[in-house]
Parts: structure tokens; C-alpha cells; sequence
């Protein structure tokens, strides 16, 4: 009896441990699992992988909220996504948590300070091409999220208007069979580019190299990550990528 009484009281003074410390909501499931089955392996961290009508009533408890939702995203998520960040989560958005479906949503896009053109792609319309090599390069050789445990098998040249005029060749990795979206504009805000992208449309034989693969920025009390690749699964097992996005995960804000 006085074991028992002792192990209550020991309960009694240790914090509280949630089932899961990252919350993933999708509607695609295979490729969070591969990212949560990582996060567990190599940082000893629980996800949660839900669909979004199955939010709980708050996310304050999550370290992370991560978000790959294809389709249609509900009001209710984008509200409660938004609340989360601005309350001082970290919320990080995977491929097409920036895309064309997410037009009509009357808050996301601003509070995400980008906007995706309408017309023709070689006007600067935005576009969305699959079943493509997309190759994605650090623009940020100075930062936790592109460098910790990440080894780049490629070097990619690169021009733009963050890479001086001129350009240079820069570290990089290449998906297989990935999608690319082209024409992300961003607002003139605070922002931290973290990925560009180098692809050549086949049809033009133009390559556009843009720094809007990857980046970071300050939601009042929290942050935003995106992260642009990650079509299937594959980009995920991508040890580059891989990496990277646990990175989002783990690294340690201001």
C-alpha cells in the first residue's frame, strides 16, 4: 500500500504528456504516415493524423500542427489553422495547403500573405504541373530548418531575385514524379525564403527558378512554415525532404 501511495503521489507531481505532441490533419493518409513515422524514429515524436472534420475543439496543446489537406479546406479548420498560429502554435503547411482549391477560402490566403494569379502561366498565371522532376534548392545555407541533418545530393543552377543577378550553382535535391506549382506570389512582408524551385516546362523549354519552395513567417504570436513538395509519399522518403520537413518540426523559434 505505501508503494502505491508513493507512485500516486510521483503521478501526482509529473507533468501532464498528451497522446500526441504533432497534430497532422490530411485527406490524404500515406504520405503523413510516412512523416509521422519518421517524426517518431528519429525524434521520439507522437503525431495524431486526422481529417479535418474531426478537429478537436482547440489545438493549443499540439507542439506542431501540420496540415496537407488536398481538396476542399472547411472554414472551420482555416478559422481554427489561424487561431492556432496567432495564438503562438507552429503551423506547417505541406504542398497543397497553397493551392488553387484554396482560392475561395476568405481568410487563407491573406493571412498567409500570398496570392495565386489568374491566366495564362507564361503571363505569371498560376499553375499546377504533375508527374514531373522538380528540382528544389537551399536558398537559406544559414538556417536550422534547411541545414540540421541535411546532406543535398546535387548542386542546381539558380537565378533569382533573392540569388543575386548572375546567378550561381546551389545545393539541391530532386524529386521523381513530383508536381510543381508555379507563379506562388508573395506579399511584400516579412518572410524568411527557406527552398527554391528549378524546373523546365517541356512544351516552352523555359525554366523558372522561384524562391517560393519553402519559407517561413511570424503569425502575431506564432509562425508559419510551408514547404512545397510533396506530391506522393516518394517526396517524403526523400531523405533531403525527409529531413527537412522534421526540421520544420523541431526547430526552435526565437
Amino acid at each position: 500500500m505505501l508503494r502505491y501511495l508513493a507512485l500516486l503521489g510521483l503521478l501526482a507531481v509529473l507533468p501532464s504528456v498528451s497522446l500526441a505532441d504533432v497534430l497532422i490533419v490530411a485527406d490524404e493518409f500515406p504520405a503523413m504516415e510516412v512523416v509521422a513515422a519518421k517524426l517518431k524514429a528519429d525524434e521520439q515524436i507522437n503525431c495524431k493524423i486526422i481529417s479535418q472534420k474531426d478537429l478537436p475543439e482547440s489545438l493549443n496543446s499540439y507542439q506542431a500542427v501540420m496540415v496537407y489537406i488536398h481538396k476542399e479546406l472547411s472554414e472551420k479548420a482555416e478559422d481554427a489553422f489561424i487561431e492556432y498560429a496567432n495564438g503562438g502554435g507552429r503551423l506547417v503547411l505541406l504542398h497543397h495547403s497553397i493551392s488553387s482549391g484554396k482560392r475561395k477560402n476568405p481568410h487563407w490566403f491573406p493571412f498567409l500573405g500570398v496570392s495565386l494569379p489568374e491566366g495564362d502561366l507564361a503571363q505569371g498565371g498560376y499553375k499546377w504541373i504533375e508527374g514531373i522532376t522538380l528540382n528544389v534548392v537551399q536558398l537559406n545555407p544559414n538556417h536550422y530548418i534547411t541545414t540540421n541533418k541535411v546532406s543535398y545530393p546535387i548542386r542546381c543552377p539558380y537565378e533569382s531575385a533573392y540569388v543575386k543577378p548572375g546567378g550561381k550553382e546551389l545545393p539541391g535535391f530532386a524529386l521523381e514524379h513530383s508536381e510543381v506549382y508555379l507563379n506562388h506570389v508573395h506579399k511584400p512582408e516579412p518572410r524568411t525564403l527557406l527552398l527554391g524551385l528549378n524546373y523546365t516546362e517541356p512544351k516552352s523549354g523555359k525554366t523558372y527558378m522561384q524562391d517560393t519552395a519553402g519559407w517561413l513567417k511570424p503569425a502575431d504570436k506564432g509562425w508559419v512554415v510551408y514547404l512545397m513538395p510533396g506530391h506522393t509519399r516518394h517526396d517524403f522518403e526523400d531523405p533531403a525532404y525527409g529531413q527537412i520537413v522534421v526540421n520544420a518540426v523541431t526547430w526552435k523559434a526565437p
